[in-house]
């Protein structure tokens, strides 16, 4: 994991999903974060969350 890459834990504990207000899982491989309850995947970008559904990908 690069310097860019390094994902603040309180950051992501203060981060739900903009659709369902649920919480949000770290999928660190894929460098993303997962909402199960919207089933969408919100990417991060150089470190920084992007949480616009336009962005996240759909996962079933």
């Amino acid at each position: 994991m690069t310097e860019a890459t390094v994902i603040d834990r309180r950051m992501l504990e203060a981060l739900v999903c903009p659709v369902t207000q649920a919480v949000l899982t770290y999928d660190a491989e894929r460098q993303e974060l997962v909402s199960k309850a919207a089933h969408l995947a919100f990417p991060i970008r150089d470190g920084i969350p992007i949480m616009l559904v336009g962005e996240a990908r759909k996962i079933d």
